[in-house]
């Protein structure tokens, strides 16, 4: 397999030594391109939400709730929206601009709501909040969104995603590479993966598996 470990962690170590000293801290990204991947047929999309084993970057986690749900989840997320507020914050334009800082989790007595209302402003971004289950850990769900990416094609046979940040370290940053790998080879065979690239904000890209 072209995609194995020893080829990840060589290519995340070069990435790392060719970021140069910027005033920011620089993230980690990768980017897979594919092949003979026709995005016309809705089955060769890919629309992958991967948790990642280490969070790649500190993520604001709000969520629609109310009653003892919202009381619950005041120590455990960055914001609670109660349905009440959904209304007024899809009318005011900078409101809806600060929604953007955040990934989501809802009760799902609220997902109709917020899809009706707030749906124009988050659906584009991917931002559509996940339900929380009946009796499922609110603790738990915000850990994984926190550590979670999407993977989405679009108009061309692509795919990238951050996966971390140069104040991590290579072990970690590998881990995350290894899982997303493993999560598109479950969907993609591999001979339909054209490259996969690792690099750094400001850095030059670096194949994964280049001889």
């Amino acid at each position: 397999m072209a995609f194995e470990k020893k080829d990840i962690t060589k290519a995340v170590e070069q990435a790392l030594s060719l970021k140069g000293e910027r005033k920011f801290k620089q993230s980690i990204d990768v980017a897979i391109a594919f092949r003979d991947l026709d995005l016309k047929k809705a089955e060769n999309r890919i629309n992958l939400d991967i948790v990642l084993p280490h969070a790649p970057k500190a993520k604001k986690v709000a969520i629609f709730a109310d009653g003892e749900l919202a009381y619950q989840a005041k120590d455990v997320v960055d914001r609670v929206i109660t349905g009440a507020e959904i209304d007024g914050l899809s009318k005011d334009n900078k409101k809806r601009k600060e929604l953007t800082n955040y990934r989501f989790l809802s009760d799902p007595k609220l997902m109709a709501s917020v899809g009706k209302t707030l749906g124009q402003t988050l659906a584009p971004r991917g931002l559509l909040p996940k339900p929380l289950p009946p009796g499922a850990s609110l603790k738990d769900a915000v850990d994984r969104t926190r550590r979670s990416v999407s993977l989405k094609t679009k108009q061309l046979p692509v795919v990238h995603c951050i996966v971390g940040n140069e104040q991590m370290t290579s072990d970690d940053l590998v881990e995350n590479v290894q899982t997303i790998m493993e999560a598109v080879l479950k969907t993609i065979p591999e001979h339909q993966i054209a490259s996969v690239f690792v690099k750094t904000t400001m850095g030059k890209p670096v194949k994964v598996g280049a001889q």
